[in-house]
This record gives C-alpha cells, structure tokens and sequence, in this order.
C-alpha cells in the first residue's frame, strides 16, 4: 500500500482539478458543451506526468517502467473514479436536467440515458489514463543503450 500512496495523492488532486474546472464551466454555462471536456485530458495528464516524474526523481536508481506504469494508471484510475462519481452526483442531484440539456436527441431515444453517459464518462477517462501513461512513460524509461564514445 505504500507504493500506492503517492499516486493516490495526486489521483486526488487531479480529482479535485478535474471538478473545479467543470464548477467553473457550469457557473459560465459552457458544461453542456462536449468541446471543453477536451481539457480533461490536459488535466489529467499534467496529474499523471507529474507523478511519474516525482517518482523518477525521488527513486532514480530504483525506477522502474513497470512502478512508473502502475503509478500512471493508480493517479488516473483515481482521478476518474472520484470524478464520475461527482459527476454523476451533480447531473442526478444538484442539476437534474443537466443530462437533458447534454443532449435533447439521445436522452429522448435511449431509455437509460444516464447510465450511457456515466459509461462514457469513465471510459473516456480510463482510456485517455491508459494512453497517456504509456506516452509518457516513453519519456521517462530507462535506457538500455550503451553509453558510446566510451572504450
């Protein structure tokens, strides 16, 4: 569990960014717009770099693809899960006609509208999670090419 105390962390910060940029959309009337959730990706992936370069810098000689790996996966795993969970408080409690007002078409056709989008919400999350961390682990691995020059 301590291995995973650190990711969890910045899981929850990149949580805590994640809704405030979507508050901050909500109260300028612009979250019915799908545009602007492109954003997230930015959030969360500045949320999962930063914790795979933190680990590379506290451990250098310990860091390994697989620990930076989990790392990536633990703080966007989190940061997903505790968004889709506000977020599906928020169009089900605080504005019940949120979903609606996403999308008039689909909510009219699909009897279960609610559970599609929050489907979608945490797919979308855990995939961007998922390629992000292995974009940036590309950046972070350890060489194995030898040192040339040297002989």
């Amino acid at each position: 569990m301590k291995n995973y105390t650190l990711p969890i962390r910045f899981g929850i910060v990149t949580s805590a960014c994640l809704i405030a940029y979507f508050l901050i959309l909500a109260l300028m009337g612009l979250h019915t717009n799908v545009f602007y959730s492109l954003f997230n990706v930015l959030i969360t992936g500045f949320g999962i770099y930063e914790t795979i370069k933190y680990l590379k810098i506290k451990g250098p000689d310990t860091f390994e693809y697989g620990t930076g790996f989990v790392a990536g996966l633990v703080t966007g795993g989190i940061a997903t899960f505790i968004f889709t969970l506000f977020f599906a408080f928020y169009s089900t409690e605080l504005a019940p006609g949120f979903l609606e007002e996403l999308s008039t078409k689909w909510a009219k056709e699909y009897e279960n509208f609610e559970a599609i989008v929050f489907l979608v919400v945490a797919t979308m999350g855990f995939v961007t999670s998922l390629v992000l961390t292995l974009s940036f682990m590309q950046l972070f691995k350890p060489s194995n090419n030898l040192k040339s020059g040297r002989g």
